[in-house]
């Protein structure tokens, strides 16, 4: 029986290349989006699309139940309003807070209840330097620190169960969500890296796969780090 991997936002981006690494390693790849249109994988025998908006964080474990049992989850939807921290309405705090840390908690929480039933799961989330060095959208740093922090508290509850919690934390990636960040601040974030260039999403998706299906046991809780340089520790 294959393996089955549920990816949020694999429909894009960095997720993409994650849903199509995955396809590679002959897995049946579930992938939660807001919209299909243009999906590169529509109608592919081993993708199942689930059009689903992550802020409805209240509807999320009957999309898991629906879903079934997953082996691999992929935490990797997220959402960033470049807002200044003095401009920041309610609605927008609400939104990005859901998207970005309450629904990959709830995503963990009911996937992990098949993984406990098999003794066996492995969890990934997409996290961000922004969330160790601090970042101008504070509510999009706060939400990466957190899911961060998430990565270590599910690590240490669920690995007794068997399953491997990790979080891969990158700088800037050549993805649509650089388009959010200031050409001076984006010049800033290469400046300080060692081959004076942005991540390809590439390089991130392959980090994630090597999570979700390599990594040796004993790596559970950590944070990998994706940032050629530019905050090193």
């Amino acid at each position: 029986m294959k393996r089955s991997v549920l990816i949020t936002g694999g429909n894009k981006g960095i997720g993409l290349e994650v849903t199509r690494l995955f396809l590679k390693q002959s897995y049946q790849v579930h992938v939660l989006a807001r919209d299909f249109s243009n999906f590169e994988f529509s109608g592919v025998p081993d993708v199942h699309e689930i059009e689903f908006d992550l802020a409805e964080t209240n509807e999320i474990a009957d999309v898991v139940e629906e879903i079934g049992d997953i082996d691999v989850l992929i935490n990797n939807a997220g959402m960033m309003l470049t807002r200044t921290y003095d401009d920041y309405p309610d609605e927008a705090i609400s939104q990005t807070m859901k998207v970005n840390l309450e629904a990959p908690v709830k995503l963990m929480t009911e996937v992990s209840k098949s993984m406990i039933k098999n003794q066996y799961g492995r969890i990934v989330n997409n996290a961000s330097v922004a969330g160790q060095i601090g970042h101008p959208d504070v509510w999009y740093g706060i939400t990466k620190a957190g899911l961060i922090n998430a990565t270590k508290s599910f690590a240490k509850l669920l690995g007794p169960q068997g399953i491997l919690v990790n979080c891969v934390a990158p700088s800037p990636v050549e993805t649509d969500m650089l388009h959010c960040i200031p050409e001076a601040r984006q010049a800033q974030f290469k400046s300080g890296t060692i081959l004076n260039r942005f991540a390809t999403d590439t390089e991130v998706a392959e980090a994630i796969r090597w999570l979700g299906i390599d990594a040796p046991d004993y790596m559970n809780g950590m944070c990998l780090d994706i940032n050629n340089g530019s905050y090193m520790r």
